[in-house]
């Protein structure tokens, strides 16, 4: 069983904003497949897929950005997931707008919703998409990343769907370091 995460805010003054990237990249994937997040569960709307035998399920907390790892949790522990079957699609200041980058270990970079995942699992081995929002120094940090992005922004970001949609898509059916090795251009 896989557990596919996107980070956001629910609500929707937050929609656009490049906290939500997560969930604006999930929803993208789950409208693809003709799904729906019409489920709720354990503080989480949720939808499920089956790939190969393997059940995958999505979920968007709802616990606000900065509490996922609380929901995650409920799902890992009530599915019996495994932490290796964990992928967290997050945004990622430190990277330029749309820049896409895997990663299946390593510190949360400053991002308070991964570091509460860490936490509440215990670890940092969590798989991870990283999805590049930018960094506007001449913001206070909390402001900028509940901002909400420029067209031009949009317009990178709508590029990079197709490539986000298949890295979901591939995650329960390779192995991760095939995946980074796919992925990860120019690094």
């Amino acid at each position: 069983m896989y557990l596919v995460v996107g980070i956001g805010n629910i609500g929707k003054e937050y929609d656009n904003t490049r906290h939500n990237v997560g969930f604006l990249m999930l929803d993208y994937y789950i409208n693809s497949k003709n799904l729906n997040f019409s489920k709720e569960k354990f503080l989480a709307y949720y939808t499920e897929e089956l790939f190969d035998n393997e059940k995958v399920i999505y979920i968007k907390p709802k616990s606000y950005v900065n509490l996922s790892g609380e929901v995650v949790r409920k799902y890992v522990d009530f599915y019996k997931i495994p932490i290796e079957n964990i992928l967290i699609i997050i945004d990622d200041i430190n990277l330029e707008i749309g820049r896409l980058r895997l990663r299946e270990k390593g510190t949360s970079g400053g991002h308070n919703g991964l570091k509460n995942i860490f936490l509440h699992l215990g670890t940092e081995n969590i798989k991870r998409l990283r999805i590049g929002v930018s960094n506007d120094k001449k913001y206070d940090m909390k402001d900028y990343v509940l901002s909400k992005f420029s067209d031009s922004d949009l317009k990178i970001l709508n590029e990079k769907k197709k490539e986000v949609l298949k890295i979901i898509e591939d995650f329960p059916k390779y192995n991760f370091d095939k995946l980074m090795n796919k992925y990860n251009k120019n690094e």
